[in-house]
């Protein structure tokens, strides 16, 4: 059982997280008469600070923190391509976010569909588009559920039972009303919070740990030890598998939906730009969190069998304070509510802006979007609630690896897209279906695993990123085969270069459409 100084700590971290969600209507308050721009995207509004907040907030989760310190307490080293992979994110987030916000920011675009169908004239590559993020984001949003049960059981906070599970689905349904009310301004000040206690506890955490174990070269013999020296270090035949996991990771992060509206919230492309300057800051708190579930190694710390994710939350609850321990827990909950709120406004907008206007009702005004946006992220926090108490969690987990594999497929229609027009849609649609079956049979084959074997050797790689090969084979050679027989191709309306050239076109900030 908790104890009484860890769960009023704990309380008051996520009373404050509500509290601040209430007062998410005075970040910039709009007089705009109500539209999709505004709920999903706090009218373009947020400067460096609270979209370096917002961003990382949405980048980091709180599975993320559990999962990566679980890996390296059963597995060592493999786990820590999640820090190559958050730096890998920062200089593609410089060049293909700033580039995109630019060209939605100027013909209204809110989601990466919009601007696909913009790009290429193809209401069926925009809808594949839109239908993939979907898909990917749903098992994702369960996860963070996921993650705030995991830690929460760990801590002795939660215990699988009625009572708790209600707790449970109030902190979402809290979410959820602010949420609706507010939109994206919602999670961008909850995000505030999460930074805070999440760098401040993290770092409490970390100090006692070294102070106790006596510096990190301890830590690290004793975990070899426990693990073996050899599984602290990557071995030749992991090393293709981490490379390409890092790469592919990083190029899948800023197609998922959520990612991508967190940055269409900023101000203007020189805001990103600092914003991605500064996000290695959040990855120097992932790779924190790998070095404790080597920590919690070192310690003797014994996670349950097939629970290697309650390493961290164990260790926490053995080594710290209650009231210090109910601060880390009550930061990784709020740290699961930012990227939730996130995920299920993205998947909303996506919903309405690129199935309900395009397919159901195009003359829909701005109001009956902003009504359909909210009910549907509604409907997503409650898909995601019944999914994580009607199925076990290995199906999300298991989801979730492939959402990863999925959403990569749109890369090419997406991030290639920015740079040159010379893909045939249609080809790009062949392409997405051939990288769509190919990811799902490997990871499937393998028994849900990301990372493949190629040939029959002990070579080793991310099954997204061999995909994707496949998808952007087939959409090169289909070009010219479609071109040859007369295919037609849509209308571009973006004014981006045809070519792969990059256009001296002037920036379009906030204040100068």
């Amino acid at each position: 059982m908790a104890d009484g100084a860890m769960t009023a700590t704990f309380l008051a971290v996520i009373g404050g997280a509500s509290l601040l969600a209430v007062t998410a209507r005075r970040l910039r308050p709009s007089d705009r008469l109500p539209s999709l721009e505004g709920w999903a995207l706090a009218d373009r509004s947020l400067g460096p600070v609270w979209t370096w907040f917002l961003l990382g907030g949405t980048i980091f989760t709180a599975y993320t923190f559990a999962a990566i310190p679980g890996l390296a307490y059963g597995n060592g080293a493999p786990a820590f391509f999640a820090v190559p992979y958050t730096v890998i994110v920062c200089p593609l987030a410089f060049v293909l976010l700033t580039r995109l916000w630019s060209v939605a920011r100027r013909h209204g675009y809110i989601t990466v569909a919009d601007f696909v169908r913009g790009r290429y004239g193809s209401p069926p590559l925009a809808l594949v588009v839109a239908l993939t993020g979907i898909l990917a984001t749903m098992p994702y949003l369960a996860l963070q559920l996921l993650g705030i049960r995991a830690v929460l059981t760990a801590g002795g906070v939660y215990s699988r039972g009625a009572a708790e599970d209600l707790v449970m689905v109030a902190l979402f349904a809290g979410l959820a009303v602010a949420t609706y009310r507010h939109g994206l301004r919602a999670p961008t000040v909850i995000s505030a919070l999460k930074a805070v206690a999440v760098f401040v506890s993290l770092t409490a955490v970390t100090w006692l740990v070294l102070a106790r174990l006596g510096g990190p070269g301890k830590v690290f013999e004793g975990a070899a030890e426990r693990l073996g020296g050899p599984a602290l270090l990557l071995t030749p035949e992991q090393q293709p598998a981490y490379a390409t996991l890092a790469l592919g990771s990083a190029l899948a992060l800023l197609m998922y939906p959520h990612v991508l509206t967190a940055g269409f919230a900023a101000d203007s492309p020189r805001t990103l730009r600092k914003v991605a300057v500064a996000l290695p800051a959040w990855t120097g708190l992932l790779a924190l969190f790998g070095f404790l579930g080597i920590a919690a190694l070192a310690t003797g710390v014994r996670a349950p069998e097939g629970g290697a994710e309650a390493a961290v939350p164990m260790l926490v609850d053995r080594l710290m304070p209650a009231p210090l321990a109910g601060l880390v827990f009550g930061a990784i909950t709020v740290g699961a509510l930012v990227p939730a709120a996130v995920m299920s406004i993205a998947a909303a907008t996506s919903f309405v802006r690129n199935v309900y206007v395009e397919y159901v009702h195009p003359t829909a005004t701005p109001k009956r979007q902003v009504r359909i946006a909210k009910a549907v992220s509604l409907t997503a926090k409650v898909g995601a609630v019944a999914f994580v108490f009607g199925l076990r969690d290995q199906d999300a987990i298991n989801l979730q690896l492939l959402g990863g594999v999925w959403i990569l497929q749109i890369f090419p229609a997406v991030a290639v897209g920015l740079f040159t027009g010379r893909l045939h849609p249609r080809a790009l649609i062949a392409g997405w279906g051939a990288g769509m079956l190919v990811g799902t049979f490997l990871v499937v084959r393998e028994g849900f695993s990301s990372v493949v074997s190629v040939g029959t050797g002990p070579f080793e790689i991310y099954a997204g990123l061999a995909a994707l090969l496949v998808n952007l084979a087939v959409a090169v050679v289909g070009t010219p085969v479609l071109e040859r027989f007369g295919v037609p191709r849509g209308a571009d309306l973006t004014d981006l270069p045809s070519r792969l050239i990059v256009s001296r076109r002037p920036e379009t900030g906030a204040n100068n459409p």
